[in-house]
């Protein structure tokens, strides 16, 4: 392949993006993962984006009775049988979460060690499940929320700083459930794929420390309530350790994971003749600086055919950062994107998708976007001043305003931000 037109360019990303989103589906990952029959119950639970989809793919391929709870994003239900499926908000918790955390925890009460539990856990499952400690308050977890999230904090120093407030989280979850044989469904939205950062570890052990969160809270000068502090310095704010003998023979099994679905928006780009190059599954760092970084990387293949010979898509995915200093309307991925476009300076046969496999970027319904080479150009065009838009955090009211955001609704799975930039031919 040696040329390619914006067209033909923005639907082979398009189809690299739904590859990536169709290789986490809970329908294909979940039933090879399910436990066998016990002799007693089966109880479902789970909490996240991609929680009802699972529970669902769990019912369809169950064959013995079961009964359950999860909680997942408004939006996200689907119609389920036997697991009851109810919605809460995301990414900032509210009342609704707050009470199906409860509900999860009386329905693990009183089990026997014939009995298992299958907990279905998947991204954005810590804001699912906002059941603080005692001293704290939903409104302090809201507060803590959007602190973490305007902080710039990674994920994984935000969810330790969750961990360590809650009455769920940090293995707690687990430990409700003891005697009963625990047995944990993720979809990885991490990266890494650690499972205490998998919605904060409701059913893992946890090494973390409440003096490693304060650490946390002080480098990025988060400012949260006297009664949310008093829980760390104090100490009560504890998680489950490992060796907990409450959690002795409990199962983690990670079903879908970033590098799963890069590899399927791989095999996409090999089946139209282009070589693929996987950076890397789990990159982190302020956004805009990684869309500088990837679009440099672009621009010495485009021009170079270093360190990549052209035509080749360089794939990527992680999580991604954004501190928020402006009022716009933004997100992680087109955030990188914005900046990944005002480095690329209009280079000719360089294309870029960016967007989250849950459909949602940010707080807006959109998932992402894609650059062309003429992005920038039909930007001034519009009256629009890139260089403004990413100072402002206005990464969708850019794309939307050129027409060039990605909408998928929900997509009933989460692992993570999908990136791709396509150097469609090299200039020597």
């Amino acid at each position: 392949m040696n040329t390619l037109n914006d067209n033909a360019a923005r639907l082979l990303l398009r189809r690299m993006f739904d590859a990536a989103i169709a290789a986490a589906q809970p329908a294909l990952c979940v039933p090879p993962a399910l436990p066998a029959a016990p002799k007693g119950r089966l109880v479902v639970i789970g909490a996240g984006k991609a929680s009802a989809e699972m529970a669902r793919a769990v019912e369809r391929s169950w064959q013995g009775p079961l009964t359950g709870l999860v909680v997942t994003r408004y939006g996200y239900a689907v119609p389920c049988e036997r697991i009851e499926i109810v919605e809460a908000a995301h990414p900032v918790p509210d009342a609704a979460g707050l009470q199906a955390a409860r509900r999860i925890l009386d329905r693990v009460q009183g089990l026997t060690a014939d009995d298992t539990v299958l907990c279905l856990i998947s991204g954005g499952g810590s804001s699912l499940l906002p059941l603080p400690l005692e001293g704290i308050t939903l409104e302090d977890k809201q507060q803590v929320n959007h602190a973490l999230l305007q902080s710039g904090a990674s994920i994984s120093e935000m969810n330790c700083v969750r961990r360590h407030l809650s009455a769920i989280k940090g293995g707690r979850l687990a430990a409700a459930c003891h005697p009963a044989k625990v047995v944990t469904l993720l979809i990885s939205d991490v990266p890494g794929d650690d499972p205490r950062d998998i919605a904060s570890g409701p059913t893992v052990a946890d090494a973390s420390t409440c003096e490693d969160a304060l650490a946390i809270i002080r480098r990025y000068a988060i400012d949260l309530p006297e009664r949310v502090l008093e829980v760390l310095r104090s100490g009560r704010g504890e998680s489950i350790k490992p060796g907990d003998p409450q959690l002795a023979g409990n199962e983690i099994r990670i079903i879908a994971t970033p590098q799963m679905a890069l590899e399927a928006a791989a095999r996409v780009a090999a089946e139209h003749g282009l070589t693929a190059h996987i950076l890397g599954d789990s990159i982190e760092g302020e956004a805009r600086d990684v869309g500088k970084v990837m679009a440099g990387i672009a621009l010495q293949a485009a021009r170079r055919g270093q360190p990549f010979r052209a035509p080749c898509v360089l794939l990527s995915g992680g999580e991604t950062t954004v501190t928020v200093r402006g009022t716009g309307r933004g997100g992680r991925n087109v955030e990188f994107l914005l900046s990944c476009a005002i480095a690329l300076r209009g280079e000719a046969n360089v294309y870029g998708l960016a967007g989250d496999t849950d459909g949602v970027d940010g707080l807006e319904e959109i998932a992402g976007a894609c650059i062309t080479p003429d992005t920038l150009a039909r930007a001034f065009a519009a009256g629009l001043r890139p260089a403004d838009s990413l100072d402002n955090n206005d990464g969708h009211g850019f794309f939307q305003a050129l027409g060039d955001s990605i909408v998928t609704g929900p997509t009933l799975t989460n692992v993570n931000d999908f990136r791709a930039l396509l150097i469609a031919r090299s200039e020597d």
